[in-house]
């Protein structure tokens, strides 16, 4: 399979953008050659700048839910390409749209529209802090909330893929306002609130993780930082950037049956454009400006493309709750009956190959794969037409786009590499 041309542009990018990429996981270090750049990209697949074809996993990591260029999204994209692409001022549209998420998500009482989920967890924690007077955030080893300067501790996705373990440029001080623990550890929480008392002003959680790859939460686990937190008077913020329509049409709070205090959310609400969200309880979403002290601003945020993008998307997923039941069923069956040596993670329509024969629920257990062979399998399931996220720590999701014949077809070529042994 050629990457002539991918390799070209590649050591073009490289000599004016830093390490060729905009984003570092693009880079391909997490499984060694080169990165493939995308021409286009239609339903559940993509093209390269050689021509090739793959079936896609990545999925632009999480937002495609209905897949490339679905038809809605297009046509309400050149409807507001006659209208205008930016105004700085409000619109129907922001209502709409915040409407539609408040519906899907009762727990957010009250919404701002962002640019991107990092802005939406820093928002999302300045407000947690702004609230209760406290300081201090706790976060989970492995878990990345975007790149806040505050949050980049033991962070996951690219982090975990370079191995960087803190960012430098990242003042001190500023990582000392986070506390990282061990996710699907409850007395590692228990102990820091212990220790540090009425200092805590929230906890920030993906609950089901997609930055080491696909963690669900142990049994029990979420429900107890939502007690411990209510407990302590901290407030518990759930990042759904990922998760958020996604693995299930009210995101992991649905469900797994709890409501926090906070909900950051991203990728599907902008249906493939860039956006972000964050809202939650009336009485705290009232401390944000210009209700409250609180400061936060953004002169794109709610801009009309993204925002029309992702009420498409959104009107589409509420018009036909039958796309879970055929992500899930899709899911099911590309991620049965894995080879000895790999253990799957899947919620919903997220999951993750992990190169490992052991349980993978935290950080450290994820550490353990077996990256190189992991980077051997990527490879080999390029050349089969499959394109599945260059990085052992990230999760991979199917579209509504795929077809069982999609699934099948993977199957197959995975079983070809594993019977290599």
């Amino acid at each position: 399979m050629s990457s002539k041309r991918s390799e070209v542009l590649f050591e073009r990018a490289k000599k004016i953008i830093p390490g060729g990429v905009n984003s570092p996981v693009r880079a391909f270090r997490g499984v060694g050659g080169t990165p493939r750049f995308i021409r286009r990209g239609k339903g559940a697949r993509l093209a390269d700048e050689d021509g090739n074809s793959y079936i896609d996993y990545v999925g632009s990591w999480g937002p495609l839910l209905l897949g490339h260029r679905h038809p809605e999204v297009v046509q309400a994209l050149r409807e507001i390409l006659e209208i205008g692409t930016s105004f700085g001022a409000p619109t129907e549209r922001e209502i709409e749209l915040a409407e539609m998420i408040r519906e899907a998500v009762p727990s957010m009482e009250m919404v701002r529209l962002v640019n991107s989920g990092t802005e939406a967890t820093m928002s999302a924690i300045r407000v947690a802090r702004g609230f209760t007077g406290r300081d201090l955030t706790i976060k989970f080893e492995g878990c990345y909330h975007g790149h806040v300067d505050s949050l980049l501790v033991k962070a996951g996705s690219g982090m975990a893929t370079l191995a960087i373990a803190d960012a430098v440029g990242v003042p001190a001080a500023f990582a000392a306002t986070t506390i990282a623990l061990p996710y699907n550890n409850v007395a590692a929480v228990e102990q820091a609130f212990e220790q540090h008392k009425e200092q805590i002003a929230s906890i920030i959680v993906e609950p089901v993780v997609g930055n080491m790859g696909c963690v669900p939460p142990l049994p029990g686990y979420l429900q107890a930082l939502r007690e411990i937190t209510a407990r302590h008077g901290a407030l518990l913020i759930f990042d759904e950037v990922m998760t958020g329509f996604r693995v299930s049409h009210g995101g992991a709070q649905q469900l797994y049956g709890i409501q926090p205090d906070l909900t950051t959310l991203g990728k599907v609400i902008g249906g493939g454009l860039p956006i972000g969200a964050y809202g939650g309880r009336a009485d705290i979403m009232s401390k944000v400006a210009p209700l409250g002290p609180i400061y936060q601003a953004g002169t794109l945020s709610g801009n009309p493309l993204a925002v029309a993008a992702g009420l498409a998307m959104l009107r589409h997923l509420k018009a036909n709750p039958g796309v879970y039941e055929k992500l899930e069923a899709m899911a099911g069956a590309l991620c049965a009956d894995p080879p000895r040596g790999i253990t799957v993670n899947r919620v919903g329509s997220m999951f993750t190959f992990f190169f490992t024969d052991g349980p993978v629920v935290d950080w450290d257990s994820a550490a353990k794969c077996d990256k190189e062979r992991y980077g051997r399998f990527f490879h080999w399931m390029l050349d089969h037409d499959v394109y599945l996220a260059p990085s052992q720590f990230e999760a991979a999701f199917l579209s509504a786009a795929h077809t069982m014949e999609d699934i099948e077809h993977t199957r197959q070529a995975a079983a070809a590499f594993f019977a290599q042994g």
